[in-house]
Parts: C-alpha cells; sequence; structure tokens
C-alpha cells in the first residue's frame, strides 16, 4: 500500500465521488467528531458525493442518511441503498420467500459448533443479512463460520463490529456499482474514491472495479486476510484519516481554482 501523499493531483481532481464505510473509517473510537463532520461538508461543498457503504442496517443509515452532509448510503454489505427520504430504500439483491427465517436457521446452525455466538441487536432492521457480534472471536473461528456458511449456500463477512450471514454474490462492490450505474451513469471508476477499514470493504479495493481506493491506517493487521487491499493507504487512523484524504482532495481542488482564476 502507497501513502496517499502519492495521490497524483490529477487523480485528486477528477473525483465525483468518495463511497465509504462508517464504523472505523468515519468513526473515531465509534463517535463522529466535528472534524469529521466539518470535513464531509467541505466535500459536499466542493461538489464531490459522497456515499456511505456499510455493514449496518436499513434501518440505522435511514437516520444517518438523513442528518449527513452526504447523496445516499448503502447499507448491510451492498444490500439495499437509501437516497430519498420520499420514498423506500432501492434493494441491490433479490429474495427468496422466507429469506429472514433462512437466515435465522443458518444462524441457529452456527451456534451449534459456537453457542456463544450472540444474535445482533439491530437484525429487527435489517431485510437481506443476519448479524452477530464479533467481540472475542479469533481468527481461526471468523474462518471456521465462513466455511460453515458457504457450506450452507451463504457467504459470510466481517467487520470490526459485526459478522454478516449473507447471500452468495452480495457486497459492497457491487452494491456500489449498481448505485453508481443507476445514479452516477457519467461518473467514470477512476473518478471513483473507495475508502474502509475492514476485511468487508475488501471489494472496494478490487483495482479491476475501483483504480482507486485507500484503506485508513486501521487496515494494516488485516492485510494478510485481505484478498484485495487497498492501493492507497493513511497515516492516520479512524476518522482521522478520512480526514486526512478529504483535506486532500479539497487542497486539490482549491489549487486548480486557483490556477483557473
Amino acid at each position: 500500500m502507497i501513502s496517499i501523499n502519492k495521490i497524483s493531483p490529477e487523480t485528486c481532481q477528477a473525483v465525483k465521488v468518495i463511497a465509504t464505510d462508517f464504523d472505523g473509517t468515519l468513526t473515531i473510537n465509534s463517535l463522529l467528531t466535528g472534524n469529521v463532520l466539518n470535513c464531509l461538508l467541505q466535500l459536499q461543498q466542493q461538489g464531490i458525493s459522497v456515499i456511505i457503504v456499510t455493514g449496518r442496517s436499513a434501518g440505522w443509515v435511514n437516520a444517518l442518511r438523513y442528518y449527513l452532509p452526504v447523496v445516499g448510503a448503502i447499507a448491510e454489505n451492498g444490500g439495499l441503498y437509501d437516497h430519498n427520504p420520499e420514498t423506500p430504500p432501492d434493494f441491490l439483491v433479490s429474495l427468496p420467500p422466507k429469506h429472514r427465517q433462512q437466515l435465522a436457521a443458518v444462524f441457529a446452525s452456527l451456534q451449534l459448533n459456537f453457542p456463544n455466538l450472540k444474535e445482533s441487536t439491530d437484525n429487527p432492521f435489517r431485510f437481506t443479512d443476519w448479524t452477530f457480534d464479533v467481540a472475542g472471536l479469533s481468527q481461526d473461528e471468523l474462518v471456521q463460520l465462513e466455511a460453515q456458511c458457504e457450506e450452507k449456500g451463504y457467504s459470510f463477512t466481517y467487520s470490526s463490529v459485526q459478522g454478516h450471514i449473507k447471500p452468495q454474490g452480495q457486497d459492497k462492490a457491487t452494491g456500489l456499482q449498481a448505485v453508481l450505474k443507476q445514479y452516477f451513469s457519467d461518473v467514470k471508476p477512476e473518478e471513483v474514491i473507495t475508502i474502509g477499514d475492514s476485511p468487508n470493504d475488501q471489494s472496494l479495493f478490487n483495482p479491476q472495479l475501483f483504480p482507486v481506493s485507500v484503506g485508513v491506517a486501521n487496515i494494516k493487521p488485516y492485510q494478510q486476510q485481505l484478498t484485495y487491499t487497498p492501493r492507497y493507504v493513511t497515516a492516520e487512523e479512524e476518522g482521522k484519516g478520512f480526514c486526512e484524504l478529504g483535506n486532500q482532495l479539497i487542497s486539490s481542488w482549491e489549487k486548480l481554482q486557483t490556477k483557473m482564476s
């Protein structure tokens, strides 16, 4: 991974969309700070569209998207897109009948081998996936959980917060691609920056899909577990790293505008 200081001014000035994870990427010690909110506002004023791409639930992002200066939020690791307070969210995956019951059955089967698994409190507000807390689970245990989900015909991913049981093919990159095609059809892949901090962000780091990807510094412990690693990395962790990237983009835009004036 290369320092974001190596991102060229031309690349920075071309950015039209930032697709960002939330927990551990925008937050600092699980909280939003004034500096991060100000950075989001400055990006909006600069004409850069910010899309949150998170594993959090549909109900959770509905409130978040309403209050933050972002154009929308993709929830449940690519499951749906919330962007208009007047309409229901767009589902980005097809769900079979009794989908929630099937997810519950898969979770119950995992508990047979991992009786300490605890369902996340946000499950009642979800549509497409099923989550449980990952605190205390080792890397080997997470690998075993993934294998068991795949045996049941489902995929699995995890973040610093939760483990997710979800349909095959549902991930952040696929959801983001669908949103970009529908609502940002004039935006090219090289005009999008993706940024995250956890294994459930790794599809956003696929260089064939998104050539300009960034990890905040707290992505580093996960490097050996990722199929795709971000091209660039910030010096700072969590929301400070996001601000580091945001300030670099804003500075590049200001320099361009100064030259043009």
